[in-house]
């Protein structure tokens, strides 16, 4: 049975369904996981390694971390003299030169959690959420210099629900990456890949999010913009507003029916519930 030699590039918990289907995969040879390095974390700020490492020092995995993966030149010598297949990447956070790129011999590809090419970059299962999107899914795109923006060999959508939450799609989309690539995994061996240039004209980016991106501005925005807001920020980095000077974490907002018209960013209390008007 063929079996195919495989480098996977990952670092947070994200990461770590798709790594598990490829160590037990019957035609996978996964020759090493490559993740950053250990980071000090918690309270007592211990080390504490990324957890695809995590994964792999308990599963007896060979691992390799670096914090450019560009600049281990001897590590890039010995994987380029092992045969490797393909190098998997799922939320590695590092970009890969053109010295690494050119090492597998059926190329590098990367998992991105949207329908390319749409929401390019850091945070699209956000984007998503925000912009009130009926759909997102999974992407498999061969790997280039430029970000996100290679041939798409697969393409798996996946509906939203109109409440779900950042931190519940998050969860579907990482075990959706593990089936899809699965499935890309057999086309691969099977030499039935059938990459689809990307239409630069639909082109759309999702740029990392910053905590400020979480305040909640009931003067100008509609109440369905707030909700979007509300959910795709949550758990992180979450959403706030202002009441006088003192800062109030939200959690959840809904329409209340029935209550006294108030004007955008005017509030007002009603049985134990504060009352915000907004845009609409």
């Amino acid at each position: 049975m063929k079996k195919l030699n495989i480098v996977y590039f990952g670092t947070p918990d994200f990461s770590v369904p798709s790594l598990d289907m490829l160590h037990n995969h019957p035609q996978v040879n996964l020759k090493y996981v490559v993740s950053m390095p250990d980071r000090k974390a918690g309270r007592g700020m211990e080390l504490k390694s990324p957890e695809v490492i995590t994964f792999a020092k308990n599963n007896k995995i060979p691992f390799f971390q670096t914090d450019n993966i560009n600049n281990e030149a001897e590590f890039i010598d010995q994987l380029d003299n092992e045969g490797i297949d393909a190098f998997i990447v799922l939320a590695f956070a590092q970009f890969l030169g053109t010295k690494v790129l050119q090492i597998p011999k059926r190329g590098c590809f990367n998992i991105h959690t949207s329908l390319l090419p749409k929401y390019r970059g850091a945070a699209p299962i956000q984007y998503a959420l925000l912009n009130g999107d009926e759909y997102t899914g999974v992407s498999i795109q061969k790997m280039v210099k430029k970000m996100d923006a290679g041939d798409i060999c697969l393409s798996h959508e996946l509906a939203i629900n109109p409440n779900e939450t950042g931190g519940q799609l998050y969860t579907r989309l990482k075990y959706q990456a593990a089936l899809s690539l699965n499935t890309f995994i057999y086309q691969l061996i099977e030499d039935s890949l059938h990459p689809v240039v990307q239409d630069e004209s639909a082109v759309s980016f999702a740029p990392t999010l910053q905590r400020n991106d979480g305040h909640l501005d009931f003067i100008h925005k509609s109440y369905q913009e707030l909700h979007n807001q509300v959910r795709a920020l949550f758990p992180w980095p979450g959403t706030y507003c202002y009441l006088n000077t003192k800062r109030l974490k939200v959690f959840k907002i809904s329409i209340e029916a029935n209550s006294v018209k108030l004007s955008p960013g005017q509030v007002s209390s009603k049985q134990g519930k504060l009352l915000v008007g907004c845009k609409d």
